[in-house]
């Protein structure tokens, strides 16, 4: 309790200190009149003379977030929460840095607005979807992962599919001694069924493979006859002593096996093990020319990384080679596994990663950056062992995650059917590339899924789900809004035209006629459509140099009189404010609220919420022309 009392009194404090004073008391009458651009002048002033504070850039940003100017809002808000402020404030700034499409900076202080008013709506709302800024920058779900039947309460990882049998590391032996390391039995190499997609429930242990040593991961070759496997070194006697002496410390190395009939046997140790370091985690090319393993041997980058070695024809092996720092890092890479395509899957807690090890995708075709898989197949925790069986489009992921059986558990990870969507935005007049239009992707559920801008060649692209129905919105400044249809695809690349009509204000002999200005509920700040509306009477202003506007701004019957007078009156004056601020002369044009006090129906008590709604209005007249 005293901790917060302490903080509450330095808030209350600055807060005091940075208050009113004859300095901001122009600006401060200005702005109690709502006439932000001329109280934004007047702190400016204060500024310049070096005698602004928190208050002042605080007032500035509030200025220009009523008129909508996001750029110099969001500029004087940063300034102003260099110390601490009201949580209105952290939202507003939040808000600006959005429009301005700093995601994570806005996220940053939605968590500080969430915490200083944690039972308001909008701080709920980021709670209840805390990923929202991850999601919009992240990358399309890539595959789709569920837990398997067979996983046990100890380690299960490596799973890797060949001619529908799963194989796998397990330390579910309980007959065997337990390990140290972590107080369960030595890992054997077990095997269970895969059909139908499905995974069998019962595990058998590939007994002559397994020792009492650690076995696994395994990998096989294309013609099912040579197998490859990671074991202790113990069981070929290889072990180097620890500091003092008292025991002996094994390697993991890398063995093969051929077929001997139905079984596995002439198991051998590689030429390029070693007793001073780790070869493990292996993984065969499918033409069985090059190995891929995981080691810290001498040349290694970090503790450990991915190398591959040549398979000659006569079976010897090549001289071990390190793939580099496109793939490796100062931290731990575990667990390569190579696909049929070339592309290599490996784990790192070297890169940047959602924690632990992260799963990452390196196209050896191409060299391109390692790709992080993203969620669901990453996590918080360790997620490694992934493998991709490309002919049965079926791939496996050993991780830590929450939720699991045992201290590490198999998943199965289906690949997602992606549809890139692109949508190209043109005047439908004019057929030009309209670039900065809002492009809104909402699904059968009405949901939103996808959001972005057209750039400038008016394109604008989307990841999404095959064999779904979306709908594209289309918003531009100008423009009349716009619903698309697009219809269920199988992949690949969908184009879709969206053509929109420009909107032009409709002039006549004593008013600019344009559509809804929209306020939020009992607020008077200009909103993002609101400006789109008031730009077009700028551009009518801008045309005819010598128009005079006057702006007429309504409510409808509901509420009490004086209030709603006093709301019709902000709203009129926060118009009159933001035309201003695009730079019509302020004798150009003036405001005024007037309530309820003249419907355009006049419908009384029995108003549908159609003839209110006609009735909440803003007009704007021409005085001169």
């Amino acid at each position: 309790m005293k901790k917060i009392y302490i903080a509450l009194s330095f808030v209350l404090a600055i807060s005091a200190s940075n208050a009113q004073n004859k300095d901001t008391k122009i600006g401060d009458k200005l702005f109690s009149q709502y006439e932000y651009v001329d109280a934004a002048k007047e702190y400016l002033k204060l500024t310049d003379k070096g005698k602004a504070d928190v208050y002042v850039y605080k007032q500035l940003g509030d200025c220009y977030y009523n008129v909508f100017n996001s750029v110099e809002s969001e500029k004087w808000y940063a300034k102003a929460v260099t110390s601490p402020q009201d949580a209105e404030t952290y939202f507003r700034y939040a808000q600006m840095l959005k429009a301005n499409k700093k995601y994570d900076q806005a996220n940053a202080m939605m968590q500080k607005f969430a915490a200083l008013a944690p039972n308001d709506n909008r701080a709920k709302s980021v709670q209840d979807d805390a990923n929202y800024l991850t999601k919009l920058l992240g990358k399309a779900k890539l595959f789709e992962v569920s837990s398997l039947g067979f996983n046990s309460k100890y380690s299960d990882f490596g799973a890797y599919l060949k001619d529908n049998v799963i194989y796998f590391a397990s330390a579910r032996n309980t007959a065997r001694k337990t390990y140290e390391w972590n107080d369960q039995p030595f890992l054997d190499i077990y095997k269970t069924d895969f059909k139908d997609g499905q995974a069998g429930n019962l595990a058998i242990a590939v007994e002559d493979l397994n020792t009492k040593y650690h076995e696994g991961p395994i990998t096989i070759s294309a013609d099912g006859n040579t197998v490859y496997f990671s074991r202790e070194s113990f069981f070929d006697k290889k072990g180097v002593k620890t500091q003092d002496k008292k025991a002996n410390m094994g390697k993991m190395n890398i063995f093969k096996a051929t077929k001997d009939g139905e079984k596995w046997g002439n198991v051998t140790s590689v030429s390029f093990n070693g007793k001073d370091f780790n070869t493990s985690s292996p993984s065969l090319s499918k033409d069985g020319k090059t190995l891929y393993f995981i080691s810290d041997m001498a040349g290694t980058l970090g503790k450990t990384d991915v190398w591959k070695v040549a398979i000659n024809s006569d079976g010897s092996f090549g001289t071990p080679e390190n793939l580099g720092n496109k793939v490796n890092t100062e931290g731990n890479e575990l667990s390569a596994f190579i696909a049929d395509n070339n592309t290599l899957y490996f784990a790192s807690n070297g890169r940047k990663g959602l924690g632990g090890l992260d799963v990452y995708a390196y196209d050896l075709n191409t060299n391109a950056e390692a790709i992080n898989l993203g969620k669901p197949v990453n996590s918080e925790k360790d997620d490694f062992g992934f493998t991709f069986n490309q002919e049965q489009n079926t791939a496996f992921l050993s991780s830590n995650r929450d939720g699991g059986a045992g201290d590490d558990d198999i998943y199965l990870a289906i690949p997602v059917c992606n549809v890139n969507l692109v949508v190209s935005v043109r005047d439908a007049k004019t057929g030009a590339t309209l670039s900065d239009a809002v492009v809104s992707v909402v699904d059968e559920k009405k949901n939103v899924v996808a959001k972005g801008n057209s750039n400038e060649m008016g394109n604008a692209n989307f990841p999404l789900d095959c064999n779904k129905q979306y709908f594209v919105n289309v918003d531009r400044n100008g423009y009349s809004s716009n619903v698309f249809t697009m219809d269920k695809s199988k992949g690949g690349e969908v184009a879709l035209n969206a053509d929109l009509a420009p909107i032009e204000a409709i002039i006549t002999e004593t008013e600019v006629i344009l559509n809804d200005i929209n306020f939020e509920y009992n607020k008077s700040n200009i909103t993002e459509q609101g400006a789109a509306e008031l730009d077009k009477l700028v551009a009518v202003m801008v045309q005819y140099p010598e128009m005079v506007i006057f702006a007429k701004s309504h409510t409808d019957s509901r509420g009490d009189d004086k209030y709603n007078m006093a709301l019709s009156d902000r709203r009129a004056k926060s118009t009159v404010q933001y035309v201003i601020s695009k730079g019509i002369a302020k004798e150009r044009i003036t405001g005024k609220g007037f309530g309820e006090s003249e419907p355009k129906v006049n419908c009384g008590a029995d108003c549908t919420e159609e003839q209110h709604a006609e009735n909440r209005r803003s007009e704007f007249m021409i005085v001169k022309k």
